[in-house]
């Protein structure tokens, strides 16, 4: 069973507490991953709105299909930034960072960017509600843009994944997480959407379960993280220009060690 810093009482948090940028946001240097070159748009407007800015050339390429949502789950707030219970938030950062995507509006009590990968139109979510009522946020986003809920993508932590390792799959149930409980709830029940889990493994016996997802990461953390968000980077970009499938496999693979490659 998950156990999720959810079950903190928002009241008791800085609502107004300003997350941090991009770069530092675990306290060390990203590496970038660049930009995907886009091809040729499929509409005029498209191709207008893309020599302007990231978010012009989504909203123009929306009109022709509807763009993907990945969400990110996380907890608001200097005190949280660069714990484990965070990673959601991170990921979307790494995605936004290496996109050129700005995830800086506020809306449905979410910070939220607008961009393409490629020549697809994406939007990237960090609820602002603190986890337990991610729902409220995700519900409203879903709605209001009428995403399609196979083009709804919510990327969390998992304790009962090995560190750094990820797992995507295309629904399921919420298996104990607070946050997706409450967006299940806010989907009228619906589980049929994909999620991206980001394991951060089980607590040491002597530590409990809300004071291990609150921690800091280490120095050796953080270089394995680096490799997660450059792999799930590229499941992202797989997803919405090959399909979802292609993407969970290149996940659910286990990368081959460089000796087997080599033979």
């Amino acid at each position: 069973m998950r156990l999720f810093s959810g079950v903190l009482d928002s009241s008791s948090a800085l609502a107004s507490a300003v997350l941090g940028s991009v770069s530092d946001r675990l306290g060390f240097s990203r590496v970038f991953f660049g930009r995907t070159n886009p091809s040729s748009m499929p509409a005029l407007a498209c191709e207008a709105a893309a020599s302007s800015s990231a978010a012009a050339a989504a909203d123009a390429c929306a009109g022709a299909q509807k763009p993907w949502l990945f969400v990110g789950l996380g907890n608001p707030g200097r005190m949280y930034k660069g714990t484990r219970h965070n990673v959601g938030f991170e990921m979307i950062d790494a995605i936004a960072e290496a996109e050129g995507i700005s995830v800086s509006s506020k809306q449905f009590k979410a910070i939220v960017g607008k961009g393409l990968i490629g020549d697809v139109p994406v939007m990237l979510a960090k609820p602002q509600t603190f986890m337990n009522a991610s729902g409220e946020s995700v519900g409203q986003l879903v709605s209001y843009f009428k995403i399609p809920l196979n083009q709804l993508v919510v990327i969390y932590d998992d304790l009962d994944l090995p560190f750094a390792k990820l797992r995507l799959l295309p629904k399921g149930g919420h298996g104990g997480h607070n946050g997706m409980r409450s967006i299940i709830d806010h989907l009228k029940q619906s589980r049929n959407f994909a999620r991206l889990r980001i394991g951060i493994g089980r607590p040491p016996e002597e530590l409990g379960a809300i004071s291990f997802v609150l921690q800091s990461f280490t120095k050796q953390d953080k270089e394995e993280l680096e490799v997660t968000f450059q792999r799930g980077l590229q499941a992202v970009r797989i997803m919405v220009q090959e399909g979802f499938n292609k993407s969970a496999q290149f996940v659910n693979t286990p990368p081959q060690p460089p000796e087997m490659l080599n033979r």
